[in-house]
Formats: C-alpha cells, structure tokens, sequence
C-alpha cells in the first residue's frame, strides 16, 4: 500500500505551481475548490509525481491556496516553523533511475536553486527547498537493504545511544557557476 498524498499549505500559489510542474516535473491533475468552514474559500490542488500516474493514483503531493478572511498568511516551511532544523521535515521522491536523478538534479541547479547532493551509500540524493520553505529531495536507490541491515535497524530503535554511520559525501551546487551541474 502506497501514500495517496501529501497536503500542505502554500503562501504563493503561482511560484509553487512553477517549481512543482517546471523543476520537479510533476503534473497538476485536479483541483477541489470550496468555501472554508470558517468564511472565505479554498482551492486544493493535485500534482501527481510520476509521468505514469493517473488522477487518483498513488504518489501525489497536494497544495491548499487558503483565502480566509483576517486569516495569517499560512507559514508553509515544516521544519523552521516549527524550531526544527531544515532537514528533518521533508518530502523524498523516488529518482526510479540515473537519467531521471540527473535530470531532476539539473533541473534544480538551472531554476537557480541552491542544491546539495549526497551519498548516502544505499541511495543517492539531491535537495533543494521549495518556495515554501520545505526541503525536497529526490532519491535513487543504489541497493537493497541486507538482512544484516534489518537487524541493526531494529537495535538501533532500541539503544539508548545507537552507533554512528559514516557521514555521507556531499556535494554543493551553484546555478552561479552552471559548470557543476552534472
């Protein structure tokens, strides 16, 4: 069984509908739009995250445009609205192979993102914040999980302290200096 979606907020329709269709190459599929309980309205809008996705297909990140009246406007980032660092709060996307990782990475770079990219040595990843402030990533499985793996893992959720992997190799990004793009 797979995520149907994943909802959030936005405080700029216009540049999230840009970063999610033009950078990150997902499709808008539907819109719900309707009054809010509370007065005004609400559009939400429906981006499905992979080429082969059908509307109501599993896999799809989902945007509200809130219109409340006296209503704040919403504070969208997940991680720094809430005192938590960046990258702990945030959405990962399957790369499924190389060309689309480095395709997704370039993207980033050439929309004049700032990209970080790691090896995390069972996956390769590639980040870059939204226009709302939330951290998104795009990952390419290199392996499958051993069983040796499965087993830490469960040791791991119980230590008090858990042993320490090796720090993953990272590299940065620049759309200032298009010649570190893959």
């Amino acid at each position: 069984m797979g995520v149907h979606h994943v909802a959030y907020a936005t405080a700029d329709l216009d540049a999230t509908h840009r970063f999610y269709t033009e950078v990150m190459g997902f499709s808008l599929v539907k819109t719900v739009s309707a009054p809010t309980p509370v007065g005004g309205w609400a559009k939400h809008l429906f981006y499905a995250t992979a080429r082969d996705s059908h509307p109501g297909s599993p896999g799809m990140i989902a945007f509200w445009d809130l219109h409340v009246p006296g209503m704040d406007p919403p504070k969208t980032a997940v991680s720094t609205d809430l005192g938590l660092p960046d990258w702990v709060n945030h959405l990962a996307f399957d790369a499924i192979d190389e060309a689309r990782f480095a395709a997704r990475r370039d993207a980033m770079v050439a929309a004049g993102l700032e990209v970080v990219e790691l090896d995390h040595e069972f996956c390769r990843s590639v980040y870059a914040h939204d226009p709302n402030g939330i951290l998104v990533e795009w990952c390419l499985d290199v392996r499958s999980f051993t069983d040796e793996e499965a087993t830490r893992a469960e040791a791991d959720r119980l230590a008090e302290q858990p042993e320490f992997d090796a720090l993953p190799d990272l590299v940065s990004y620049s759309a200032a200096d298009p010649a570190t793009v893959g």
